[in-house]
Formats: C-alpha cells, sequence, structure tokens
C-alpha cells in the first residue's frame, strides 16, 4: 500500500502531471461555461419567438377588431341612408 502511495505521490508532483490536471479543470469549465450560455441563448431564442408569436396574435385580433368596427360603421351608415330616405319620402307623402 505504501509504495502505491509514493508512487501517486511522486506521479502528482510532477509538473507535467499538474499542467495535465490544469488544463482539465481549465476544459471542463469551459464546457460547463458553454453549455450555460447555450442554455441561455435557448432561452433567450424561446422567449423571442413566444413575444414574436404573442405579437402576431395580437395584431390578428386588431384586424380582425378593427374589420369588425369598419364593417358595423358601414352597416350604420346604409341604415342611416334608409332612415333619410324614409324622411324624406314620409315629408313627401
Amino acid at each position: 500500500m505504501s509504495q502505491a502511495i509514493n508512487a501517486y505521490r511522486s506521479i502528482t508532483a510532477t509538473d507535467e502531471f499538474k499542467e495535465m490536471e490544469r488544463l482539465r479543470s481549465r476544459a471542463r469549465n469551459n464546457e460547463a461555461s458553454a453549455l450555460g450560455h447555450a442554455r441561455r441563448e435557448g432561452f433567450r431564442e424561446a422567449d423571442e419567438k413566444w413575444q414574436g408569436v404573442v405579437a402576431e396574435v395580437v395584431a390578428e385580433k386588431e384586424r380582425e377588431k378593427a374589420e369588425a368596427i369598419a364593417e358595423k360603421d358601414a352597416a350604420l351608415a346604409e341604415q342611416a341612408t334608409l332612415i333619410a330616405e324614409l324622411r324624406a319620402r314620409l315629408g313627401e307623402g
């Protein structure tokens, strides 16, 4: 057991081993950072898409509302014309 411990200590004490461990640690940190960034970007993209869909739905509802108001205005104008015609006939009669 003491031979194994001594071998481990001698390997981990080398500059080469320390550099490899530093590079492994750095790679793990870089990977975690990249994954975190990708996740944030994914959420941002999903949020932007969701906001776009909401904006489209709101715009469509606004168009529908404007069309309904225009139809009602046209119907009211037609009724006003008919009323004016009927009043004119009654005035002539």
